[in-house]
């Protein structure tokens, strides 16, 4: 029985980090998803995005 409470644990454990994985993956693509359509929508109205400064 231990045996299986462990064997659960660690499969539990191996789907979890799979899971973080994949969200930091598409948490990255997010990121670069956004930063590319602020940079577009800036083009667009001619805004110097990398100029800005706020304090």
């Amino acid at each position: 029985m231990a045996e299986d409470t462990h064997h659960d644990a660690a499969r539990r454990n191996h789907f979890l980090e799979a899971a973080l994985e994949e969200m930091a993956k598409f948490e990255r693509k997010e990121n670069e998803f956004r930063k590319k359509d602020r940079e577009e929508r800036a083009a667009e109205l001619r805004l110097p995005v990398g100029e800005i400064k706020v304090h």
